[in-house]
């Protein structure tokens, strides 16, 4: 047979749309920019100068003045905003120093809101793991029946969210962002919020957080990790997305204003079937065992690092979050420009 000398003049041809960068910028289906991006930060209480973190290459946990040049940075690269997570110097087994006036992150809230205003929005994470002294994140009780063996008791753990989230919003919040999987959280934290008069300051739920391998490298950042057992019981199991929808519907039932998927990449398939399912904004977090494995990777001179960020940022979008937790978030905003 002899070549035909060429395709029928009707075939279609993808790669018309694909021959110079600026066409597949004008026909790309999938847009990132620095304002779907928020950054996550630790702040630290007791140090004098930010301490890196060995598992998250680039992440340090910050003093309360390195806090405050990471936020004008942050403004300046034009993302959305900053996550605050907070190491206390003090922890107990209830987390005292997660409402405490004087608690680190309530510290940053004050000063970052005295500096920025509304530049930036400042999203106040809300658990008790970095604040308690056995990690969980809630208050721990022992189990009926189980020879004496401890587990986080859901409802007392709810009367200490509704305090936190009322001295998040009394420092500053511009968001409360419900982290810890106990049923009942919204609800518990609207009714404090609405009976101290904040019933405008919205809820960000956690609203489908997975007991994932990936949140490793945060456990050593927010120096957090659970002293016994694990959160297996109250964090969600990763075979279940059917659950997932349900938990964002209780949520949103509950008074959420928006939901977060939690981790991202391992969870795209639950993040898009959220983002169809609702009509409010959806985020997801790329976390920290992400980052990391891509910063390993990109070390060993096994990815491209740069692309390796952009894509992996894109593919979360594409999925169907509306904005993403990375920390990546102002380096990403600057490739993005560049």
């Amino acid at each position: 047979m002899t070549s035909s000398g060429g395709a029928h003049p009707g075939f279609a041809r993808g790669r018309r749309l694909r021959s110079t960068p600026a066409l597949r910028r004008l026909t790309a289906q999938t847009r990132l920019s620095p304002a779907d991006l928020v950054l996550p930060v630790f702040v630290k209480e007791g140090i004098d100068d930010p301490q890196p973190i060995g598992s998250m290459p680039g992440v340090v946990q910050h003093t309360q003045d390195s806090l405050r040049k990471a936020a004008h940075e942050a403004a300046e690269a034009g993302i959305s905003g900053l996550i605050l997570f907070g190491i206390p110097a003090d922890k107990d087994p209830v987390g005292s120093q997660a409402d405490a006036a004087d608690g680190v992150v309530n510290v940053a809230l004050q000063q970052l809101r005295a500096d920025l205003g509304d530049e930036l929005v400042l999203m106040a994470d809300l658990c008790l793991c970095e604040y308690t002294d056995h990690g969980h994140c809630g208050v721990v009780t022992p189990a009926r029946g189980q020879g004496g063996a401890m587990v986080v008791d859901n409802d007392p753990t709810l009367d200490r969210y509704a305090a936190v989230a009322l001295a998040q919003a009394q420092a500053g919040a511009h968001v409360i962002a419900p982290s810890g999987m106990m049923d009942g959280q919204v609800a518990a934290i609207r009714r404090a919020l609405d009976g101290g008069g904040y019933t405008e300051l919205p809820v960000l739920a956690y609203a489908a957080k997975y007991a994932s391998c990936f949140y490793g490298p945060f456990r050593e950042a927010a120096e957090g990790a659970p002293q016994f057992g694990d959160r297996s019981t109250y964090q969600m199991d990763p075979p279940n997305a059917d659950e997932a929808l349900r938990e964002v519907a209780q949520d949103l039932a509950e008074g959420a204003d928006a939901v977060m998927v939690k981790p991202a990449l391992a969870y795209l398939d639950v993040i898009a079937r959220v983002a169809d399912e609702v009509r409010v904004p959806v985020s997801a977090y790329q976390v920290s065992g992400e980052y990391a494995m891509v910063e390993a990777a990109a070390a060993n001179g096994w990815v491209d690092r740069e692309r390796a960020i952009l894509e992996t940022l894109t593919a979360i979008r594409r999925a169907g979050a509306g904005s993403v937790l990375t920390y990546w978030a102002v380096e990403a905003a600057r490739l993005l420009r560049r």
